[in-house]
C-alpha cells in the first residue's frame, strides 16, 4: 500500500512494526558506503521499532556499503531479494535457488543471451563482467559491472536519455516471459531477472509476525525493483529521493 509519507506513525514498537529499506540510493548512494548520519538514524529508530534492508545484490556486496557489523546490528538483513537471509545476525536457510528453477538447459541459453545482449549494446563505455548468476536471481549489466563508479554514473544518465535497460526489459519479457519469469531495471547499471514472485516481497514470508511494515525504497515506479514491495497490500510504502531524504522522512514519522 503505497504512502506519501503525511501524517504521523502511532502505537508502534519493536514488535508490532519494522521499517525495512533498500540499500543503493535509499540508505546509501548507488555502491557507496553507509554514511555516519545514516549509521546513526538507523540506530534512533532500532529504539522503536524493528529495523531490516533488503536488496537486490548478493551479501557481499550489501556488506561492503553497510559493513558487516551494521548487518549484525540489525534485526533482518536480506540479500538478493530476500533468498538469502539473516535474523539478527544468523542466516536463515530459504532454499531459494533460481538454477533449480530454470534447470542447466534455460539456464544455459539465458546466459547465453544476456552476454550476446551485453556484448554488443552500445554504450559510452565497456568493462567486464556482463552476467552476475546469484542463488535467487540473475543480474546482467550492458556496461559490465566491474565498471568504474564514474562510467557507472555516466551510464546511468545515458540510460535515463537512450533507455536501454527499458528495451532489454521488453526483450526479455518477449524471448523468456513464458519461463515463468519477472524482469525489472536494477540499480544504475542493471537488469533483474528472477522468477515471478521473487522480487523483494519475498522477504515478507519472514516478517509474519509484524503487523505494520514500512518499506523506503527510491526505485519504486512501475519497472523498479523496489515496485512490487511499495505497492504490496502487506506495506505501506514511502518512496523517497535519496538517503537525506530517507533520514527526513524517518524523522517526520518516528523520531
Amino acid at each position: 500500500m503505497a504512502s506519501t509519507t503525511t501524517g504521523q506513525a502511532r502505537e508502534f514498537n519493536r514488535s508490532n512494526t519494522i521499517c525495512v529499506f533498500d540499500v543503493d540510493g535509499t540508505l546509501t548512494l548507488a555502491r557507496q558506503e553507509i554514511q555516519p548520519d545514516m549509521l546513526e538514524c538507523l540506530r534512533n529508530l532500532k529504539k522503536v521499532v524493528s529495523v531490516g534492508v533488503v536488496g537486490g545484490s548478493d551479501l557481499v556486496k550489501i556488506r561492503e556499503q553497510l559493513t558487516d557489523a551494521v548487518i549484525k546490528e540489525l534485526d533482518y538483513a536480506f540479500a538478493e531479494n530476500g533468498t538469502v537471509a539473516f535474523k539478527a545476525g544468523q542466516e536463515i536457510n530459504t532454499g531459494h535457488s533460481v538454477t533449480t528453477f530454470l534447470g542447466e538447459e534455460r539456464s544455459k541459453e539465458l546466459r547465453s543471451w544476456l552476454e550476446d545482449f551485453c556484448l554488443n549494446a552500445k554504450t559510452p563505455q565497456k568493462a567486464s563482467t556482463f552476467v552476475e548468476w546469484r542463488a535467487g536471481m540473475v543480474n546482467a549489466s550492458p556496461i559490465g559491472r566491474s565498471c568504474t563508479q564514474a562510467q557507472r554514473d555516466e551510464f546511468f544518465a545515458w540510460d535515463k536519455q537512450e533507455k536501454l535497460r527499458e528495451r532489454m526489459v521488453e526483450l526479455l519479457r518477449e524471448k523468456f516471459g513464458s519461463w515463468g519469469l519477472q524482469f525489472s531495471i536494477g540499480g544504475q547499471i542493471s537488469v533483474d531477472i528472477f522468477p515471478v514472485g521473487w522480487d523483494k516481497t519475498l522477504c515478507l514470508e519472514h516478517l509474519q509476525q509484524f503487523p505494520t511494515i514500512h518499506f523506503f525504497g527510491d526505485r519504486t515506479q512501475p519497472g523498479g525493483n523496489d515496485h512490487e514491495i511499495f505497492i504490496s497490500p502487506r506495506t505501506i510504502g514511502h518512496s523517497v529521493l535519496n538517503p537525506q531524504d530517507t533520514i527526513s522522512q524517518l524523522n517526520q514519522l518516528f523520531l
